[in-house]
């Protein structure tokens, strides 16, 4: 199981790189492990301040279809595109190509809920 000491985790499965006030967002290698082959990913939040916690997305799987929260309170910048054309992109890197969304960080956006790697290996066993 793939969990990078850089990121931050959330028990809900999603992981956050903060690079100053922006922060990319995508599930984890354990997420995209239990949810198996996806095949399409909804994201209709673009340009939208959502709150820490807020759904804002979905992931499609061949099996059942599971929302994405946001881990972190701001405004969602961008979709990545490739996801569109290559959704299992969130299977095969789910750290790296198959990041989800990039969001601005809210000025007093609560990042004491983000868990580390360690935190996160507690939490999925």
């Amino acid at each position: 199981m793939n969990t990078p000491a850089e990121l931050k985790y959330t028990k809900d499965h999603e992981w956050v790189k903060i690079e100053g006030n922006v922060a990319t967002i995508g599930i984890t290698d354990f997420a995209q492990g239990e949810l198996g082959d996806i095949v399409y990913v909804d994201v209709d939040t673009l340009d939208d301040e959502l709150g820490g916690g807020d759904v804002f997305g979905s992931v499609e799987a061949v099996k059942t279809v599971s929302d994405l929260f946001l881990p972190i309170a701001g405004t969602v910048t961008e979709f990545n595109a490739a996801l569109e054309d290559q959704p299992e992109l969130l299977n095969t890197d789910p750290y790296g190509n198959g990041w989800i969304i990039k969001l601005e960080l809210a000025a007093d956006a609560d990042q004491s809920e983000l868990l580390t790697a360690e935190e996160y290996q507690e939490v999925i066993g």
